[in-house]
């Protein structure tokens, strides 16, 4: 056993160097590796997962070339053998995380959503404060965070208002049938368009839509910056003072509902039935 072992020592030694310099290589690749992530939109909690996979997976090369190198071609076998079979047995039941692991790579080269947008997704609404390898966390208007699962994004619509710097409001309003519709457009149409500036190829939509109850109903829609909620928010708020302000100074009627209700005396009708009976006596 000893001659053996004597007989075996330059490989032994020869294959610890060679595990040594993978070692190595798996150090500055991996910084290569990151150097080259940065560059892109990768998000940095998803950039260290791959600089370590990277690395993790230069150590293995150089530990199964070791292995080839001390004749141990059997165990070498064994192991792959062995890490085939555990493999298979994690992702059977692992499948739920590692779609959402998948969808988070996938998520972290996407430009169309970033740690900072705000997004609707899933029946929720807010700003993406981070992006890791198992979900996507929004912050809510009301500072409540959402942790969403990455297989949902991927495979739902979601919208992203930080993705583009104009978007178009859309405001529902309604007069009084008494009013001249024509100065009505008019008015709505020079309001908005001295409110929010209207940049080129971009103009103020208006429409009536519909005689309603009370009101003839129609709906204007302009540009203006948006970005997220908030701005829609903001937006509807300026246009419904600015409108409200301008028919109120030219005297025209946004009419409410109303219910008028008759409680009329019911009136009914008495008749007197009298019957004569015969009676005999006996």
């Amino acid at each position: 056993m000893v001659d053996s072992i004597i007989l075996n020592l330059p490989n032994f030694v020869i294959a610890i160097l060679v595990f040594i310099v993978f070692i190595i290589i798996a150090k500055y690749t991996g910084k290569l590796v990151d150097r080259i992530f940065q560059k892109t939109t990768a998000q940095r909690s998803v950039r260290i997962i791959i600089v370590k996979v990277t690395k993790v997976s230069v150590i293995l090369l150089g530990f199964f070339i070791a292995l080839g190198i001390l004749n141990l071609d059997k165990v070498l076998t064994s192991v792959l053998g062995a890490a085939g079979v555990i493999g298979l047995a994690i992702g059977l039941a692992l499948q739920g995380t590692l779609n959402n692991t998948f969808s988070g790579v996938i998520l972290s080269f996407l430009p169309r959503i970033q740690i900072g947008d705000w997004v609707e997704t899933n029946d929720f609404s807010g700003r993406v404060t981070d992006i890791d390898l198992r979900s996507v966390v929004l912050q809510t208007a009301d500072q409540n965070q959402v942790i969403i699962p990455n297989s949902k994004i991927v495979d739902t619509p979601f919208k992203n208002f930080s993705r583009t710097h104009r978007g178009r409001i859309s405001l529902s309003c309604g007069v009084g049938y008494e009013s001249n519709l024509e100065e009505v457009q008019q008015l709505t149409e020079n309001v908005i368009q001295n409110t929010f500036e209207q940049n080129i190829g971009e103009e103020i939509e208006f429409y009536y839509q519909e005689f309603g109850d009370s009101s003839i109903n129609f709906i204007v829609r302009f540009w203006t910056n948006v970005r997220d909620q908030k701005d829609v928010l903001k937006a509807t708020h300026l246009a419904i003072l600015a409108i409200k302000r301008t028919f109120n100074e030219h005297d025209i009627n946004i009419p409410f509902p109303i219910r008028t209700l008759d409680f009329g005396k019911n009136k009914f009708r008495s008749e007197t039935i009298q019957i004569n009976q015969d009676s005999k006596q006996t």
